[in-house]
């Protein structure tokens, strides 16, 4: 909706990965790098951990595109897999024909000679798996015994584990130890600073023809960055809809309101008191309760009263009774 009002070729902020506008600032490029290399060298099981929306399955997309041309990828992103499911979904994603009169290792051993043939053509197999925090323990030892494969001096399957920080806890459990020592290489992705959301919301606009004025200065990104906390999902989807709202204004400036009114419609948006406002308040109550113990105090009821005091209460004298009951008592 919002394309011709800022001249943009495409839609800057969406959350579906788009291996055109990757941002390589940060450490992005870095660990994309790194990945590259733990590719290249073919060994063991690589892992990449980062919180929700950190930007993995950018990575995970992004990482054929920077390898060698020899390389065939598999892709294993339903994690509720059991383990014969999960050899059956690698068969598939190999071109194999699924047999349901075959056992699961007879499905290995298909799968086996196909890596074997694959080998012999110069070609290697990495396995790319999403969302492995969500998988069984059974289904992570399941996996672990596929990268076993293997002829006398390399591996026939290469695996690349991306999860989010539950994983390394899932890995501390002793019934997959075996799996946790063959990890060569750990990379773990950290959210966006203040400097990286202000250049990454800049670079997606310039990415898709923007070439006005930056529309998102370092003010509105550190906002952006309160409620985003850095994650790269979160700022797309306040800076979709802050660009939706100024365009439906009719303006091209942003503010902070368009910040909070954005973060408020994703729910991302929640009322905070500073560390100013707090003390403040705590000043003036405990100052009401001072002025009150002062100026009330004459006025508060006594709850527990002493023997003495209960004592020192007179009684009523006979005198004071009504004049009926005195000329009773006098007949009597």
């Amino acid at each position: 909706m919002y394309l011709q009002h800022f001249g943009l070729d495409k839609t800057p902020f969406n959350i579906t990965p788009d291996t055109r506008l990757f941002f390589e600032g940060s450490d992005r490029g870095a660990l994309l790098s790194l990945l590259t290399y733990a590719v290249e060298q073919g060994e063991g099981i690589t892992k990449v951990v980062g919180e929700v929306g950190t930007g993995k399955t950018m990575l995970c997309r992004m990482l054929p595109t920077r390898s060698q041309d020899n390389i065939q990828w598999l892709y294993l992103s339903t994690p509720s897999l059991t383990p014969d499911q999960t050899v059956l979904a690698i068969a598939h994603e190999m071109g194999l024909t699924i047999d349901s009169n075959l056992t699961k290792f007879e499905h290995i051993a298909l799968i086996q000679q196909a890596l074997l043939n694959l080998h012999l053509e110069n070609k290697r197999v990495v396995l790319l798996v999403e969302e492995a925090q969500a998988m069984s323990l059974e289904t992570l030892e399941e996996i672990r015994l596929l990268s076993n494969l293997e002829t006398d001096e390399h591996k026939l399957l290469q695996i690349i584990l991306f999860g989010q920080p539950e994983l390394d806890e899932k890995l501390k459990d002793p019934q997959i130890r075996q799996l946790r020592e063959r990890i060569i290489h750990s990379i773990n992705i950290d959210s966006l600073s203040l400097n990286d959301v202000h250049n990454y919301l800049n670079f997606r606009m310039r990415s898709v023809g923007y070439t006005g004025p930056d529309i998102f200065n370092k003010k509105i990104a550190k906002t952006i960055l309160k409620y985003s906390f850095g994650l790269t999902r979160r700022v797309n989807l306040i800076a979709d809809k802050i660009l939706l709202m100024a365009f439906n204004e009719n303006r091209h400036n942003i503010t902070k309101r368009d910040v909070k009114l954005a973060a408020m419609d994703h729910d991302f948006y929640k009322k905070t008191f500073s560390i100013t406002t707090a003390f403040m308040i705590m000043f003036f109550l405990a100052l009401s309760l001072a002025f009150a113990s002062i100026f009330l105090k004459p006025y508060i009821t006594l709850q527990n009263p002493s023997v003495d005091a209960l004592l020192s209460i007179e009684t009523t004298p006979q005198s004071t009774l009504p004049d009926a009951i005195v000329l009773a008592e006098e007949s009597l």
